[in-house]
């Protein structure tokens, strides 16, 4: 598959773009808001063809497929005009900066008969998928679930501080930690949100949530820009529990670990390094070539798009917000 990429975004410099040379698929083309830009990263990575427009890469350049990693509030437009020429796409998360937007996005790239998948590479990192398998086959009842994602944000013209393309923490990092709880719990059916601007950005730079179910079942989660890194889940059962730190963006030579214990036998497993960004390039390709429904799907991005607006909304109103139903 040969794949396009819009933007020069530091996320396609520093791991998509390796992550897909590092495979049997190629990245033809790179668009960006200027040739001049387009051509330094084309020639830094060996791309072939460099353009200063988006949609001109996309009539011109031969490319099978996009990456979009621009900024949210972009996703769906850039993503509908690649749709447009026929390009599937790949699309960094959030997919889109609410669930109405993400099942009109969903439902245009079907009448325009591409695939559409959300880039969530933690996913297909072997630990978390093992995780799920441990607490699914090893551990007793999952009663409560602890997810956190935070790094310190200091630079006031990031992007991820400007509301007008749909920034703050909760949509930046916090969707990784609803995600992963998701994973373990499946769909909430109440959000409780509290949220702060410490920069007064007119985004959420820090927010805590809570993510209840109607049988008692109970969900954490925290994110934010204004301290030290700190990536974490942790599952608590009838019988034990399972923990994961630095469990969303390891570095690509990083090994990491998970702990569970069980009946009071505590178990650590490690994981050789591996690039999950390479790793969700394959099965994107892999769901195109083959016409398959991809491993991100529909389901799953609009479930963790619903969980996210509660949350959101329960921060703006301080009271708890009912989680949509599944369409």
């Amino acid at each position: 598959m040969r794949f396009g990429i819009i933007s020069t975004a530091g996320i396609a410099r520093k791991d998509v773009i390796p992550g897909i040379q590092k495979s049997d698929h190629t990245v033809a083309a790179i668009s960006s808001r200027t040739h001049a830009r387009a051509s330094e990263v084309a020639d830094d990575f060996d791309i072939d063809s460099a353009f200063g427009d988006y949609g001109t890469m996309f009539a011109e350049a031969d490319i099978d497929a996009v990456y979009n990693p621009l900024p949210n509030a972009l996703h769906a437009k850039w993503s509908q005009r690649a749709a447009d020429h026929g390009l599937d796409v790949l699309c960094e998360k959030p997919l889109t900066v609410d669930t109405a937007e993400a099942v009109d996005l969903f439902d245009y790239c079907a009448e325009q008969g591409v695939t559409l998948m959300e880039a969530f590479m933690y996913q297909f990192h072997p630990r978390t998928r093992r995780a799920r398998e441990i607490v699914e086959t090893e551990l007793g009842e999952v009663h409560t679930v602890d997810a956190s994602f935070k790094f310190s944000l200091t630079d006031p013209d990031d992007i991820r501080l400007d509301p007008e393309l749909a920034g703050g923490s909760l949509m930046d990092v916090g969707c990784y930690a609803v995600s992963a709880v998701r994973g373990f719990l499946g769909e909430p059916d109440r959000a409780f949100a509290h949220a702060r601007d410490s920069q007064n950005s007119g985004v959420d730079t820090n927010l805590s949530g809570i993510l209840s179910y109607d049988d008692g079942r109970v969900a954490s989660i925290s994110c934010g820009f204004d301290g030290p890194r700190r990536e974490y889940y942790r599952v608590e059962t009838d019988d034990g529990w399972l923990e994961a730190p630095n469990c969303f963006g390891p570095d690509h030579d990083e090994s990491v670990s998970l702990t569970y214990s069980v009946d009071g036998r505590e178990v650590t497993e490690t994981f050789d390094p591996v690039d999950h960004y390479r790793l969700q390039v394959e099965a994107f390709a892999d769901a195109v070539e083959s016409g398959e429904t991809p491993p991100i799907d529909r389901a799953e991005t609009l479930g963790n798009m619903r969980a996210i607006d509660a949350l959101a909304r329960s921060a703006d109103t301080g009271e708890p917000v009912h989680v949509a139903s599944p369409e």
